[in-house]
């Protein structure tokens, strides 16, 4: 791989109210709330050391506080972590664009600070590399929020307990981005997932790398559950 790892730095967006998960975010920001043995934002870090990156850039606003005082004096295999406060009420693409004068230079990677994925790193790296668009996002297929039932008539085929869909595709929130997309980024407060991506479409500099395996993310007190039964299993899910 031409470019080093250590030049590539990693974006966790961690800002958000987490009012979906508000019984524990009254008091912690949503990227705190622990997954058995660690919060989940030190799940996230976890993943991509476990592939080699180490320079980590959170973009904190709600009670961001507390992931800078976590992080002030988290020592571990040279890795660097700094918590910037981007704002109590930005949305992702403005969090995004307020880091700029830390990205602006090279090919960087971000994610959200509530989802854990079986991803290899390193590979989806090469693939945003080789196919030279500005943004390449994970495509997953979402956990089902039900049983799933195969049906031939009114009789049961198949019942499968909540498994990993395998119809449909969406987004993962694990993305690498060229400097450059910093002109798909507007100065009013907006989601990078709306207008901008749009215009990536329009671009055609939008890529997806597909990823089958596992993906989970922590939306509400129900996954936090779920994703601690998983790691709890198997800590080495992602």
């Amino acid at each position: 791989m031409k470019k080093s790892l250590q030049d590539i730095k990693v974006v966790i967006l961690a800002g958000g109210l987490g009012s979906r998960l508000s019984e524990l975010t009254k008091k912690i920001p949503k990227p705190m709330v622990m997954i058995d043995d660690k919060p989940i934002i030190e799940h996230i870090i976890n993943l991509y050391t476990k592939h080699g990156f180490k320079n980590f850039i959170v973009a904190g606003g709600y009670k961001y506080e507390i992931i800078k005082k976590f992080f002030k004096n988290y020592k571990k295999d040279e890795i660097k972590i700094k918590v910037v406060n981007t704002g109590l009420h930005s949305l992702t693409g403005t969090r995004i664009l307020k880091l700029k004068k830390y990205l602006d230079k090279n090919t960087f990677m971000f994610t959200y600070g509530d989802g854990l994925c079986g991803v290899n790193l390193k590979k989806l790296l090469r693939y945003h590399i080789k196919n030279k668009k500005i943004l390449t996002l994970t495509a997953v297929h979402p956990p089902a929020r039900f049983g799933e039932l195969e049906l031939k008539k009114h009789i049961v085929k198949k019942f499968n307990e909540k498994p990993q869909l395998q119809k449909g595709w969406i987004n993962g929130g694990f993305f690498v981005a060229e400097p450059n997309i910093f002109k798909f980024l507007s100065s009013k407060n907006e989601m990078i997932e709306r207008e901008p991506i749009k215009k990536l479409v329009k671009a055609k500099k939008l890529i997806a790398y597909k990823h089958k395996d596992f993906w989970y993310c922590m939306d509400n007190l129900r996954d936090k559950i779920v994703l601690e039964n998983i790691y709890k299993k198997n800590k080495k899910t992602w």
